[in-house]
């Protein structure tokens, strides 16, 4: 008998406990081989495809596109040394047993206000080994297709339905016992199904508009509708809950956006920071890269003027080594780095992300400016690994891309320092004892003022801003 396999989300990068479902690349009863990528999901960092360590026969896979899997739950299940041409024997009907089968059975919620125990028949995971029990949470297997279902039936207990998967008996399964239904109901949340029972909605005589028949919430709306249902009481929570305008919109706080929400809080509960900010004449900076750009010829790469700002920043934290380092909390003690891995913002279709281009200190201008565009391309078009989203030691914030002057950032935590550059605008300025019209824009430092004290921050400025109004001081430390 074939053994059968569980694979689970593994960890796809630093900090990252969650991914959604972006797309299967596999179907249950298809043949796997050892790495071939089964999902594409996306963290909150990057678009991944996640290859199988198991070959065999796909039995289940648990997960909806579009629904989050929590880092160690299951992605799929698959019987090792299967034969994929062995006969189907499938069974259909159960929702209980000794198989470990488990269907959902309408009004079966065992907390359908947000309780622990969620929806009957849902399969409990645990984030990872060792998880607390507080952090587990639910996932449902993906519809098992009734051809799918009889081409992987060499597996005993191969079963097709809505909320049910493929096990073997001598798998154990993490399931919770539900009771036996004439057949499952295509409902996922629970507040559908309260919906409906609170307006006297037969779930069973629905057609679900979604994916796979799903019922959704509009299709009970249009039943509650068509049958001139009225609307149920509210309940005393709601009643003294502040009214909703018709306009609004929620969008939950998932994926990149909420992992930027989880950061940026965690920055400013954390870090006790303070900002300080100078004008600057970029004039000759401007000039000094339209001299290097023309030096290289009409076929050379062209050099960025971020890549001529990370290179000045790279100079200043080698003075200024305070400001290339982190805060140990637990152990009360500050980390001074010796590399430096420059993070810099970019904003995409999908937010703002911070690819790092890592050992910055021992890049050239050119090589900075080739591995800044690299890096942008991937951010664009969704390919940045996991792997180019961790690990900065200091982030370089050009918010002058959008026509702004100045901002205060929050710093991107754990470092201690973030440097913001405004846009670069024509203005008067007293140049060399005389009003004249330069090319200026607003430099802001915000640091951890647990790693150093104002005099440090703002020589790291000054000297950012001494070497933007004049380049050639870049040359003082060749």
């Amino acid at each position: 008998m074939a053994e059968v396999k569980e694979f689970t989300l593994p960890d796809l990068g630093e900090g990252l406990t969650e991914a959604e479902v972006v797309r299967w690349l596999v179907e249950v009863g298809e043949v796997v081989a050892v790495d071939q990528p089964v999902v594409e999901v996306e963290t909150a960092k990057a678009m991944v495809e996640v290859p199988c360590p198991y070959g065999g026969v796909v039995t289940a896979r648990y997960g909806a596109e579009g629904e989050e899997l929590a880092v160690g739950a299951p992605l799929l299940t698959v019987a090792v040394g299967a034969d994929a041409s062995a006969p189907a024997t499938a069974e259909g009907s159960g929702s209980g047993g000794a198989d470990g089968v488990v269907a959902e059975a309408d009004g079966a919620d065992a907390a359908e206000d947000g309780g622990a125990g969620e929806t009957s028949g849902a399969v409990l995971v645990g984030y990872g080994t060792g998880a607390p029990p507080a952090r587990r949470r639910r996932v449902r297997p993906t519809p098992v297709p009734a051809t799918a279902a009889a081409a992987a039936g060499q597996v005993n207990g191969v079963a097709s339905g809505y909320g049910r998967h493929a096990v073997t008996p001598e798998v154990p399964v993490r399931a919770e016992a539900a009771e036996p239904a004439p057949g499952p109901v295509p409902v996922i949340s629970p507040l559908v199904r309260r919906l409906a029972r609170q307006n006297g909605v037969e779930l069973r005589t629905l057609t679900g508009s979604g994916p796979d028949g799903l019922i959704l919430r509009a299709d009970v709306e249009r039943a509650i509708g068509a049958a001139g249902a009225p609307a149920a009481e509210p309940s005393a929570a709601a009643a003294s809950a502040p009214a909703a305008d018709a306009g609004e919109v929620r969008i939950p706080l998932r994926g990149l956006r909420g992992v930027v929400a989880d950061k940026m809080s965690r920055s400013r509960r954390e870090i006790p920071e303070a900002t300080c900010w100078v004008d600057v004449d970029a004039t000759e900076l401007l000039a000094a890269r339209r001299a290097m750009n023309a030096a290289g010829g009409p076929d050379a790469p062209k050099i960025s003027l971020l890549a001529l700002l990370a290179r000045i920043c790279t100079a200043a934290l080698a003075r200024y080594r305070e400001l290339n380092a982190r805060v140990d909390t637990e152990a009360r003690e500050i980390v001074r780095l010796e590399r430096v891995h420059v993070g810099f913002a970019a904003q995409t279709d999908r937010g703002l992300v911070v690819p790092v281009v890592r050992d910055a200190h021992a890049r050239s201008a050119e090589s900075l400016s080739e591995e800044l565009g690299r890096l942008t391309g991937a951010a664009r078009d969704g390919s940045l690994t996991p792997g180019e989203l961790t690990g900065s030691t200091f982030t370089l914030n050009n918010y002058g891309v959008f026509g702004v002057d100045g901002s205060t950032p929050i710093i991107n935590h754990p470092e201690a320092a973030m440097l913001g550059v405004g846009r670069i605008v024509p203005k008067p300025w007293v140049y060399e004892g005389e009003l004249a019209v330069r090319q200026v824009t607003q430099l802001s430092l915000t640091f951890d003022h647990r790693v150093c004290d104002g005099g440090v921050a703002g020589g790291f400025l000054r000297y950012v801003a001494d070497c933007v109004e004049q380049p050639a001081m870049l040359l003082r430390g060749v």
